[in-house]
């Protein structure tokens, strides 16, 4: 609670956008690495998707060909008009600097707009808070799909399935403190394998029952929906599984670029989807019985169990995606003040992008398993998979029509038009899956609702503190005025004090003053300030003003997906012409204990939660990457 705190975004299993756009770098090589992790979640759909779809549609009666072919024209047309269309050809251009994700799509359209907007910020929270449903959903229902094939391959398995899934998530997680540098390495590779060897069963079984090509017509997924009433509607919340991971295309941009992740679902990923859906179609049209598992049924006797441990790397690779994201979500909302500092540990010395965040990692590994103990299958967890998703993308798409109207220069109706296009889609999904709200859907309802309440409250908080702290401080330049009458005692060297607000005198500097009577032959006053953009240059970094002979203050500024590491921006001074030495440096640091206050404005339950997570908070020492033996840290006790 230091300063405005700071946060980093992309999944952090591949290169920071830095090494990701390099010019050696070719198209092909970096379309081949984007498959590995952005691609993850949305390419073991196949597992799931259309079995859930189907048992929806036919209600436990007879496998009709006409359903079939039309639930699978629905599948094909989802991934055409929210994954092709909308994210893969308009969402990426909504770029912050190479950057995407839902919180960079906010920091855009805050700056389109020109002011901070409540609006724009209120679905920025929202996007955010449901993509931690997600990210703890996700590697529980694609470990369990993928383990349950076990079952095909001898019943003996049945019995061990969440045992099995349990073992595959505890090491899952237990790896991530290792950094997922060398693990990475393996992901492209293994998922190029994934898609080739879906695209084969799909292709195999199409002959099955060629009929299944007229899924490609969008006439039988309407006459589908017509036909059907009620359960349509139904089948639709089963439907979009096909599309859930599609939001990594735009979250993943800043490591690969936009024309790579175009390149490699265009040529590789929607086709092997398509040709494995159509496969899967085939199959069930001649063998209604393989309806109980139409993915794992396409592979002959011999390739069974290699597919399923396949299967199961597959949807490791793409729980991992969603791991390293939520590493990266939470670094982003720190620096944009909705979370208090945690820790972050960087995993590798050259990617700024690969990070390791403990106490994230433990409540996700806590959720995860408690899903996979509730649920105990992939069946069941399927109905709480979709509301948080599909809020997600609603979320995104009102973003969009922010920067379409304000930053690519459409007219208000034009943009209105657009966007309206994909909000009656993803509306419609969104309505359907609420129909799983009383069977698993309110799951990430009330995950994304806690999350909610808690970036609410700490940024609430946050800024009703600081206004406390603004109003009852004195400002900096009169201090040095007071301070060149009374003339304290001075010992040698420099001091640097931390703050929040550089107009104010901070903290820890008036305690060191009352209570060790005691100024140095330096001050600096530093601030960490967080800007609307990804990445700050270096060049930019710095901002020094000299205040008295003695007294220096120094903004630093960082983008919203970097770390602020305040020794190296400072060394980066000292060779500019900035005189201190860093022996002689003492850091100053203002802890503070908050206690709730009748008269703070917010309930006593926020109240309550505010002082929580603050206490949460993370040492600034080891947030802010400052030297511990050079630090003095000064308390003291503030209400709300």
């Amino acid at each position: 609670m230091l300063m405005d705190p700071s946060t980093q975004s992309p999944s952090q299993a591949q290169p920071a956008p830095s090494s990701a756009h390099s010019g050696g770098s070719s198209l092909a090589s970096l379309a081949f690495a984007s498959v590995g992790v952005v691609y993850g979640d949305i390419g073991t759909s196949p597992l799931y998707a259309l079995r859930e779809s189907l048992v929806h549609a036919t209600q436990g009666g007879k496998v009709l060909a006409a359903d079939v072919i039309g639930v699978v024209s629905m599948l094909i047309w989802a991934l055409f008009l929210v994954v092709t269309l909308k994210y893969v050809i308009f969402v990426l251009r909504a770029d912050n600097r190479g950057e995407g994700g839902t919180l960079a799509l906010m920091a855009l359209a805050q700056k389109a707009f020109g002011r901070r907007s409540t609006v724009i910020f209120v679905l920025g929270i929202v996007g955010a808070a449901l993509f931690t449903g997600d990210a703890i959903i996700t590697p529980a229902i694609s470990v369990l799909s993928a383990v349950e094939g076990l079952k095909l391959v001898t019943p003996l398995f049945e019995p061990y399935v969440v045992a099995i899934t349990i073992g595959i998530l505890l090491t899952l997680f237990a790896v991530q403190a290792s950094g997922t540098a060398r693990v990475s390495t393996w992901f492209s590779p293994i998922m190029l394998v994934w898609f080739g060897a879906i695209s084969v069963l799909g292709v195999l079984h199409i002959g099955d029952a060629p009929e299944i090509l007229s899924a490609f017509n969008p006439y039988n997924a309407l006459k589908f929906l017509l036909a059907h009433g009620m359960i349509s509607f139904v089948v639709m919340g089963s439907v979009f599984l096909a599309v859930t991971g599609a939001e990594a295309l735009y979250a993943d941009m800043g490591h690969f670029g936009r024309k790579p992740i175009q390149a490699a679902w265009i040529f590789l990923v929607f086709p092997a989807l398509v040709l494995n859906y159509l496969g899967q179609g085939a199959l069930i049209i001649a063998e209604p019985d393989a309806i109980s598992n139409p993915f794992y049924l396409m592979a002959p006797d011999w390739a069974l169990l290699p597919l399923v441990l396949l299967a199961t790397l597959a949807t490791v690779i793409a729980s991992q995606a969603v791991i390293t994201g939520a590493y990266s979500l939470a670094r982003q909302a720190i620096q944009l003040g909705l979370l208090p500092r945690l820790e972050i540990q960087h995993t590798s010395d050259t990617q700024e992008g690969q990070i390791f965040m403990p106490r994230v990692n433990r409540l996700l590994l806590v959720g995860v398993l408690l899903l996979v103990l509730m649920f105990r299958s992939s069946s069941s967890l399927a109905s709480a998979y979709g509301i948080a998703v599909t809020a997600s993308m609603v979320v995104d798409s009102c973003l969009l029509f922010f920067i379409a109207w304000r930053m690519w220069g459409w007219n208000a109706w034009g943009a209105g038009a657009f966007v309206s296009g994909f909000l009656v889609i993803e509306l419609a999904f969104f309505s359907s899956n609420l129909l799983k709200l009383f069977d698993g859907g309110y799951v990430p309802v009330l995950i994304g609702a806690t999350m909610i309440a808690i970036m609410w409250t700490w940024n609430r908080g946050t800024r009703m503190l600081e206004q406390k702290t603004h109003r009852d401080s004195i400002p900096t330049r009169d201090l040095i005025r007071m301070l060149e009458k009374s003339k304290p005692t001075r010992v040698h060297g420099t001091a640097i004090f931390l703050t929040g607000d550089p107009e104010v005198a901070p903290a820890a500097l008036m305690h060191n003053l009352k209570h060790n009577k005691v100024l140095h032959e330096r001050v600096m006053i530093v601030c960490v300030r967080t800007e609307d953009m990804p990445r700050v240059a270096e060049a930019s970094r710095c901002e020094t003003e000299k205040l008295s002979d003695d007294f220096t203050r120094i903004t630093l500024h960082y983008g919203f997906m970097e770390s602020p590491r305040v020794p190296v921006a400072l060394a980066s001074l000292r060779k500019a012409g900035l005189k201190f030495d860093i022996m002689t440096t003492s850091f100053f640091l203002g802890r503070r204990t908050l206690k709730a206050s009748p008269t703070s404005g917010m309930p006593n339950w926020q109240d309550q939660l505010f002082v929580m997570l603050s206490k949460q908070s993370t040492n600034a020492t080891d947030f802010f990457s400052i030297p511990s033996d050079r630090v003095v840290e000064l308390g003291a006790q503030v209400a709300i």
